[in-house]
């Protein structure tokens, strides 16, 4: 395979252990896409990954700006080329793909896409994304590549060996994507575990409360007669035990519950989930907000999301003792903000050994809202995570 110094072995090589690094499924899919544009010399590259309803749950691209793609409006359905890779497991590779007859159009903001190399990624049996690249890069006349270069005889830009070199990908892709759908999977199976245990520390503590309550009543009515004023004491060290018992309930109730930011909102969402790790976890852990009003509904999920990515973060990895959680309100929209005492990291090191801490998934969450985040850190000094939104 001769596709110049970037798909050298060591170029695949890096690309590979940089899949294998990655424990977030965002990040597992940002670092394929990007791996196979850089590789095979391609325009554009995405990557989606199937629901069950003719869409796609997850669907990450390469090579498109920001602005671009937020113009160019909802994620695709699974028609077309797309559903040819996902339901016949083929590969395709085409020389112009707006002449394919299964071509179905696209946005009008959507960038022009001609070369195009396509594979689908199994598991298996199963089918679980479409890799795809377009526009493949040649040189013209000596300048930078460009997709405009002329094609080889024959009409497709991208090669037999381009589609054996996206295939390796591909392969590698699967086992990192189901590794870190494991992965996710086992966070989720933890945090179910610490609910669990929660829910039983909860239902002792209530069950402490009802039995000291039960005593301190037959006291009251044993002194009722003889000693009237000691009886007053033990009444009002009922009602006090029966408010314990009602707060030990309610926590029971609202902090076991799943999220409903609908509901809720987003200020005692977070307020709930916090009061929860601050009871599960020995670090303490604090939140704080102030006047900041109803969001649109994109934004308040990112911020959400955003938030338990850094409280994961902070509790699982920094060893911190302490982690502060503010919400402010700034200008229209509102700012987050989770800061820890712990042991920090440099920011770029980490990025440069492929080690994101989530950083890829938190940054696209916050990009996706139309908002933006900023992390500080310095090793043995803690980290603070910002992320600030602009309101509707």
């Amino acid at each position: 395979m001769s596709h110049g110094p970037r798909s050298g072995l060591a170029a695949v090589s890096s690309a590979l252990l940089a899949m294998s690094r990655h424990l977030e499924v965002r990040d597992v899919l940002k670092t394929i896409v990007t791996s196979a544009r850089e590789l095979l010399d391609a325009q554009y590259a995405a990557l989606g990954v199937p629901d069950d309803h003719g869409g796609f749950a997850q669907f990450v691209v390469d090579g498109v700006s920001e602005e671009q793609w937020k113009a160019i409006g909802p994620l695709p359905r699974q028609h077309g080329i797309l559903a040819a890779m996902l339901h016949e497991a083929r590969s395709e590779r085409l020389a112009d793909v707006r002449k394919d007859p299964r071509f179905e159009g696209w946005p009008k903001a959507h960038p022009d896409l001609v070369d195009f190399l396509g594979l689908p990624i199994r598991d298996g049996d199963e089918v679980i994304g479409a890799l795809f690249l377009a526009n493949k890069l040649r040189p013209v006349g000596g300048h930078p590549p460009h997709p405009r270069g002329p094609k080889p005889e024959g009409g497709c830009g991208f090669t037999q060996d381009d589609e054996e070199l996206l295939g390796i990908l591909a392969q590698h892709a699967a086992i990192a994507l189901t590794n870190a759908r494991l992965y996710e999977r086992s966070r989720e199976l933890t945090i179910a575990e610490e609910r669990s245990r929660l829910a039983h520390e909860l239902h002792d503590a209530v069950s402490q409360k009802l039995f000291s309550l039960r005593l301190t009543a037959q006291a009251a009515a044993r002194l009722v007669d003889r000693d009237p004023s000691r009886a007053k004491g033990e009444l009002q060290q009922v009602a006090a035990l029966a408010a314990e018992a009602a707060d030990e309930l309610r926590a029971a109730v609202v902090e076991l519950r799943p999220a409903a930011l609908d509901e809720d909102g987003l200020v005692a969402t977070l307020r709930t989930q916090i009061q929860v790790l601050d009871r599960a976890h020995s670090a303490r852990v604090t939140f704080s907000g102030h006047g900041v009003k109803a969001l649109p509904a994109s934004q308040e999920e990112a911020l959400l999301r955003v938030a338990q990515e850094a409280l994961h973060n902070a509790l699982r990895h920094s060893g911190a003792d302490h982690v502060d959680v503010t919400l402010d309100r700034r200008g229209g929209g509102a700012v987050l903000r989770v800061t820890d005492d712990g042991s920090g990291f440099d920011p770029q090191a980490v990025r440069r050994a492929g080690r994101h801490l989530g950083l890829v998934s938190m940054r696209d969450r916050a990009s996706g809202a139309g908002g933006t985040l900023t992390v500080e850190s310095v090793p043995g000094k803690g980290t603070t995570i910002e992320m600030e939104v602009p309101g509707g």
